[in-house]
């Protein structure tokens, strides 16, 4: 099995006219592997590059994700907290990465601390004060 970085998962996902080369080399490794493993940052780079370079919306964000978590090629670390994360992340106003530390925190029974105001307001999360 294969791990995979950020830049090859984004080729295997979508279809850059700029990259069409090593989308074709992304795809044709991942299907000679059968089986990809995606380590949980690069699951949440991925979702930062297809928001902040290609443009995605939150709603084809959780495509994207639905898609790995449905496809039995991907191998996903932390597939449990990737799915908890997407649930919130669908509707929720803070960003992906926030919704997956959050998830992990509540995992381990923790509060997590933040500066964050859309992440403080949200179960399990406590906004730290400032005098």
């Amino acid at each position: 099995m294969l791990a995979l970085d950020t830049n090859v998962l984004v080729r295997i996902l979508i279809d850059d006219p700029q990259a069409i080369d090593q989308c074709a080399a992304a795809r044709a490794l991942a299907s000679a592997a059968g089986e990809v493993y995606v380590p949980q940052v690069v699951q949440i780079e991925t979702v930062w590059v297809l928001e902040s370079a290609y443009g995605f919306a939150r709603a084809e964000l959780a495509a994207v994700l639905e898609t790995l978590l449905g496809n039995q090629s991907f191998v996903l670390q932390h597939a449990d907290v990737l799915r908890a994360a997407l649930g919130e992340f669908r509707n929720g106003a803070a960003d992906f990465s926030d919704y997956v530390i959050l998830t992990q925190a509540r995992a381990e029974n923790m509060l997590l601390a933040t500066f964050d105001r859309k992440l403080g307001k949200l179960a399990g999360a406590r906004l730290v004060p400032v005098a």
